[in-house]
């Protein structure tokens, strides 16, 4: 038996599940496509048919006004608008600190559609990747390289955990390429002394090596770039909600020292192909829409330097769940990678550029003593920049925090450290943690008073 039916605004004729489109509500009248004109609805509808139609465009119309007051006391516009009135932001930007008196209590959801993911701070850590260096090969650098050797004695829990238990949301990864796999197959120090070498198999497949130094540090919790860009991966698939993840990438190629002439291997240079390469692999890991890339922050802007100068970065919300990739190379790397492409265009990563270049939206310092004020002036004008809070082992043997303090305040959106939980320093108390126990903070240097650190994350609920 026919049946009629309507669906917000469209109503159905048919019989169970044949039930098809047959006309749309226009104000008060009734309308099929090719058929009788507006102004029949009395003629082809029987009274009741009328009746029910107005009952459920009144209560249409009703659940619709409810939803708009909802939103309306979220500071949410209609989901057409590009996001929430400006007043309903009052309080979030620094330079906008005016809070209304009648502005309701910040929320999560506020907080995601009115910061950008320049206005927050949160924790990273150096060499994410890196795993205590093998002790008898440590011994003997004490006695060959006794400035070197103590550098060396850190190490890091796997990249999930830092992500979960450390609360960790920005990593680096220093690379080596390896386009024919097992290049760094063959470890010298380990035959020098005796000791198996016993390579895992990840190492003989071609792509990106993930390893701290050549030939006498090279235990990784992750081996190959693949590896590592999976597990951030993984571990973002399963926590949509987090804070964007920042991938700090380090292409190296340079020989080291071979005091004792053992035939230590050379790296492969960082040339154009090497580049392209490196790209590949990162489109291999992600999709698209996983990623933060320049030409997403660049938008309508002739280059990423106006862009984000302006309103380039994404806000909160719409960087839930996603990875950006940074590149802590300068010089002729950096100049390789942009070669042609001035603004990054069709690109994943952000280089570590000068500020007014047309690549520039992240800036690298990496000592914030004596830099504070610059990297102040660097996150107003709307850069991401990566500081770092200790240097390999000094502030863990002596517990000085004089470089965290100063790291915490000059804003740097990462602030990278080897010691992110306590008990990381096996020589003192030494810990580098973002204040307030959330994985991240309203930053300092760009966000006003209505700003809250237990807003900005949530990862259950």
């Amino acid at each position: 038996m026919a049946s009629t039916a309507m669906t917000g605004h469209l109503w159905w004729r048919g019989a169970g599940s044949n039930l098809r489109p047959s006309g749309y509500v226009l104000g008060r009248s009734l309308c099929w496509p090719g058929g009788p004109a507006a102004g029949t609805v009395g003629s082809l509808m029987q009274s009741e048919q009328n009746q029910s139609k107005s009952n459920l465009i009144r209560r249409g119309a009703a659940l619709m006004a409810a939803m708009a007051v909802s939103l309306a006391a979220l500071g949410v516009a209609p989901a057409a608008a590009e996001g929430p009135t400006p007043q309903a932001c009052d309080g979030f930007d620094v330079d906008a600190g005016r809070v209304n008196p009648g502005a309701r209590p910040a929320s999560p959801g506020l907080a995601g559609r009115c910061l950008r993911i320049n206005q927050i701070q949160v924790m990273g850590t150096h060499n994410s990747y890196k795993l205590d260096t093998t002790p008898e090969i440590l011994q003997a650098l004490f006695a060959l390289d006794p400035v070197l050797a103590p550098e060396l004695e850190y190490r890091h829990v796997g990249l999930a955990e830092q992500f979960d238990a450390q609360e960790v949301r920005q990593i680096e990864l220093d690379v080596f390429a390896d386009p024919d796999g097992g290049l760094y197959t063959d470890r010298k120090a380990l035959q020098a002394l005796g000791l198996p070498d016993e390579p895992a198999p990840a190492l003989f497949e071609p792509g990106f090596k993930v390893l701290h130094v050549q030939e006498v540090d090279f235990n990784s919790s992750c081996l190959t770039l693949m590896e590592c860009l999976g597990q951030v991966e993984a571990w973002s698939d399963a926590h949509p909600r987090h804070l964007p993840i920042s991938i700090l990438i380090e292409l190296k190629d340079e020989d080291i020292p071979d005091p004792l002439n053992l035939g230590f291997v050379s790296p492969i240079h960082i040339g154009a192909d090497e580049l392209d390469a490196l790209d590949a692999e990162i489109a291999a890991a992600f999709e698209p829409g996983d990623l933060i890339t320049p030409d997403q922050v660049r938008g309508d802007h002739p280059t990423l330097d106006a862009a984000v100068r302006s309103d380039g970065w994404p806000t909160l919300r719409d960087a839930r769940g996603k990875v950006i990739l940074v590149m802590d190379n300068g010089g002729p790397v950096r100049d390789l990678y942009r070669e042609g492409r001035p603004a990054l265009e069709g690109r994943p990563i952000f280089t570590n550029a000068d500020p007014g270049d047309a690549d520039a939206a992240f800036v690298k310092v990496n000592d914030p003593e004596g830099n504070e004020a610059y990297i102040q002036s660097l996150v107003a004008d709307g850069y991401l920049v990566r500081t770092r809070s200790d240097t390999p082992t000094v502030e863990a043997r002596s517990g000085d925090t004089t470089r965290l303090q100063a790291a915490l305040a000059s804003g740097a959106q990462w602030v990278s450290t080897d010691y992110p939980v306590p008990g990381s320093s096996e020589f003192s108390d030494y810990v580098a943690q973002i204040p307030g126990g959330e994985p991240a903070r309203c930053n300092p240097v760009n966000t006003g008073p209505r700003c809250a650190s237990s807003l900005l994350e949530r990862l259950r609920g």
